[in-house]
């Protein structure tokens, strides 16, 4: 093993809040005698973006309050201060350089354009000699067993999935060890609340399917329930497409997003539940839902910015719209359609929308009233507890037909109402007012 160097490393979180399976932090801890960490609540991401919507609203806002303050206690437990600033990280960064004689900073590596512009305005307030380490840390199989050259990447998800099952083995979480107390710093800085970031506190809605925290301990706890406590994990392919309750699907996503969990981590534990109660269907369905959010992944990093534009990876040009009145009907729930009206009530309500909500309400506003697929992602990037910049994108861009469906489909509501359903104890739940 190599000798630690008398020196200090800063860990720059960013979606990776995590403690568990943590590449930036296993890198720090080994080659630095001291270690500080930081996390930067960057006003950019609460302003109002370009299709008219706050970029972050208010339920990932909360959602991020809670995975922070968990992430911030974890760390104390390895001995590590969390830093945390209501501030843009190219404001701050050579400050705490300066002030701790940090020699590295160690970071997720992110590749989508705000966030490679954030690091070059860094790069530019920083002096030579410290470096700037990025690992990619939000997959399942990590880029460089997948591929060196991006552009080989399939454009259809199924030849991407069976080379990788093939060929490509999943990598070991990573272990952490834990510093001497004396790694341990004064900390004045605090982490902001609700109203600081500009939002009124307010209380998770009685009938949301996602009511739980956020945070790497809650994201560990609900794994163990999916998994070993209820078994569900055994069911989930026939519940997958559930509407209502708690465990129709893992629920694991909104934790992936931030990366307070790891999708090895649930890689692993599903592998250990196979061995002791069997593989089936579903668990390894679960697994092939991990593959196709690295497939979003893969997608971003094969095509860049062209994610985000209107004619998508394929460079199809349709004839879309920007109705106002359109949008805002379907925002409230008060389109022609009463299965979509019900999805978007309780996404409005709630934050979380079903994976097969998801797909509807996308293809109605896509394809029904053909009004700008980006428009609809920037609503869903404003609003999702889970939001994934590539996920969202690229499921967007699918459903859109300017992505990765080479049979561009649409999506007949009303049959898809009568299927997930057929009893209305869905549209009823978010479409009948009830008195208390």
């Amino acid at each position: 093993m190599q000798k630690k160097q008398n020196s200090t490393g800063l860990i720059w979180f960013r979606n990776n809040l995590r403690t568990q399976d943590n590449a930036s932090l296993k890198n720090a801890i080994e080659k630095h005698e001291k270690v500080v960490a930081v996390y930067f609540f960057d006003p950019k991401n609460f302003k109002t973006a370009a299709f008219g919507f706050q970029k972050t609203a208010k339920f990932r806002a909360k959602f991020l309050i809670e995975t922070v303050t968990d992430l911030k206690k974890n760390l104390a437990d390895l001995n590590i201060t969390l830093l945390t600033y209501l501030d843009a990280p190219e404001h701050k960064i050579s400050l705490l350089c300066d002030e701790f004689l940090v020699n590295a900073i160690y970071t997720q590596k992110e590749w989508t354009q705000e966030e490679i512009d954030t690091n070059e305005l860094i790069k530019k307030t920083l002096s030579a000699d410290v470096k700037f380490i990025e690992s990619y840390d939000q997959f399942l199989y990590h880029p460089e067993t997948v591929s060196t050259n991006f552009s080989n990447i399939p454009d259809v998800f199924t030849q991407f999935r069976k080379k990788l099952e093939k060929y490509v083995s999943i990598q070991e979480e990573v272990s952490i060890s834990k510093l001497p107390s004396s790694n341990i710093i004064e900390n004045k800085t605090t982490i902001p609340s609700l109203s600081t970031l500009g939002f009124k506190s307010f209380e998770t809605h009685q009938k949301s399917a996602f009511p739980f925290l956020g945070g790497e301990s809650e994201a560990l706890k609900r794994l163990n329930y999916y998994l070993f406590e209820s078994k569900k994990v055994g069911f989930y392919k026939k519940t997958r497409n559930g509407l209502v309750g708690l465990d129709y699907a893992t629920k694991f996503s909104p934790w992936l997003a931030n990366g307070s969990l790891s999708a090895k981590t649930i890689y692993w534990n599903i592998k250990t539940y196979e061995k002791e109660f069997g593989a089936n269907e579903s668990t390894y369905w679960v697994i092939f839902e991990l593959i196709w959010r690295d497939y979003f992944k893969y997608i971003s990093l094969k095509h860049g910015a062209k994610i985000f534009k209107i004619d998508g990876v394929l460079d199809k040009n349709y004839d879309w719209s920007s109705d106002k009145k359109l949008i805002d009907q379907w925002i409230n729930g008060e389109t022609k359609d009463d299965f979509v009206n019900a999805n978007m009530i309780e996404f409005k309500e709630t934050g979380w929308m079903s994976n097969r909500g998801r797909q509807n309400v996308a293809s109605y506003f896509a394809k029904e009233l053909l009004l700008d697929w980006r428009i609809g992602a920037a609503y869903f990037e404003s609003m999702l507890i889970d939001y994934d910049v590539h996920s969202n994108y690229g499921n967007w861009m699918y459903v859109a037909g300017v992505g990765n469906d080479p049979r561009d489909r649409k999506f007949n509501t009303q049959l898809q109402a009568e299927r997930y359903d057929g009893d209305y104890k869905f549209r009823k739940m978010w479409l009948v007012k009830t008195l208390f």
